[in-house]
């Protein structure tokens, strides 16, 4: 096991009609203006923003409202709620919603608590953000992890880049999660959700290292749980215990459990960013199980063991001693079965993806030559390519 640093300070207050306690969680910690930031009119049809707003205002709390964020957040949101929390002189961030309104609230986090330094220089890691102000969430959709992780991913419309990066400022300081809330979450968005929610652990699984029983078990067990629940939700919408279990799994998957003791690099998300970044019609978990099972069937021989590990453990299949090649790839057509089961596309023609900008999207994901992506297998601007063209489909 490698030596590692597990850092999870969020506090998680998970169950039935806990969004119902936001205006007295605010009050406790003592902030007096709140922006409360969103996506579109569900949280509006659903009565959940009125109820937020009367929660905050029965407690005496200032807030303004910004809703608009959009799939795959992009950086213009962001700088328009920077200059609002400015001006407004807001002290706390409420996100209210999914991952792309917790990441768009951590990047207005980011450039309130910087004012010198211009945002987008932290997704390029060109600077690194001193403070921040804090944030919390309400979530209601499990997916990205977000609400318990150091990460965040904007996309600057104007280069066409989705970068991301990882800071101790990105942790919200509570996230309420009721189950109950992702009941209207429609088929496909929540079939993206559960393909999130095991990419976050799988390519963790998938990564250097050694001698991680401990988190093995753990990352095995959350992948068995997930697939057993998005079965159920997938049928039933309204399941309390299963849409229970992917909420709770979304967050530990992404809160750097499931990797502890590992190097952990995520080539297919790298990969996913520049099709999304592209087209921000392309929903990042269809994205991801669109290229999951090209890059793996590139990358398994490296490590066939795992890959065989992963089949037995997570798939229960038989172990072929004489040929664990054959194991390896069994795990892999399961992984694939389970995402078309859920309705998600297992290829780039499912998504409609232009062949003739694998070479683009190549290029930005490489740095035009300057980077690799690490992993099991090293990728150049070649092996890019070369999984992009394996993912097209038939």
């Amino acid at each position: 096991m490698e030596n590692f640093e597990f850092y999870a300070p969020t506090r998680m207050i998970f169950g039935k009609d806990t969004h119902l306690k936001v205006g007295k969680l605010i009050r406790e910690y003592g902030f007096k203006k709140v922006l409360i930031h969103f996506g579109g009119g569900s949280v509006k049809r659903t009565g959940l923003l009125d109820t937020v707003c009367r929660s905050l205002e029965e407690e005496g709390i200032g807030y303004v409202l910004l809703g608009g964020v959009q799939a795959n957040p992009v950086l213009s949101m962001a700088r328009k709620g920077i200059e609002l929390c400015r001006r407004e002189q807001v002290d706390f961030i409420l996100a209210v919603g999914g991952g792309s309104v917790i990441d768009s609230s951590k990047c207005i986090a980011d450039g309130v608590g910087n004012p010198d330094v211009d945002v987008w220089k932290f997704h390029m890691k060109e600077a690194v953000p001193k403070k921040a102000l804090p944030v919390g969430v309400i979530l209601t959709l499990a997916a990205a992890g977000s609400e318990m992780s150091a990460s965040c991913v904007i996309t600057n419309e104007e280069n066409g880049l989705k970068r991301g990066f990882n800071s101790v400022t990105h942790r919200p300081l509570f996230s309420i999660c009721n189950p109950e809330l992702t009941y209207t979450v429609n088929a496909f968005q929540t079939g993206c959700g559960t393909v999130d929610i095991m990419m976050h652990t799988l390519e963790r699984y998938f990564s250097l290292g050694h001698d991680t029983s401990l988190t093995d078990r753990m990352a095995e067990g959350l992948l068995k749980a997930v697939i057993e629940a998005g079965r159920i939700v997938h049928e039933n919408p309204e399941d309390y215990e299963a849409r229970a279990a992917l909420m709770w799994a979304g967050s530990l998957s992404h809160n750097d459990l499931t990797g502890a003791g590992r190097q952990v690099f995520m080539p297919v998300h790298q990969l996913e960013h520049e099709l999304s970044g592209m087209d921000d019609r392309i929903a990042h978990g269809a994205g991801l199980s669109a290229l999951w099972a090209s890059w793996a069937r590139y990358v398994y021989q490296n490590d066939v063991n795992r890959f065989a590990q992963y089949a037995v453990n997570v798939w229960n299949q038989e172990m072929d001693f004489e040929h664990p090649e054959r194991t390896a790839q069994a795990g892999i057509r399961e992984t694939e079965d389970y995402f078309k089961s859920l309705d998600m596309p297992v290829s780039l023609k499912e998504l409609g993806v232009d062949p003739a900008s694998f070479k683009v999207m190549a290029e930005k994901c490489s740095g035009g030559g300057a980077r690799r992506l690490t992993g099991i297998r090293e990728l150049d601007e070649e092996d890019m390519i070369r999984i992009y063209e394996m993912a097209v489909g038939e």
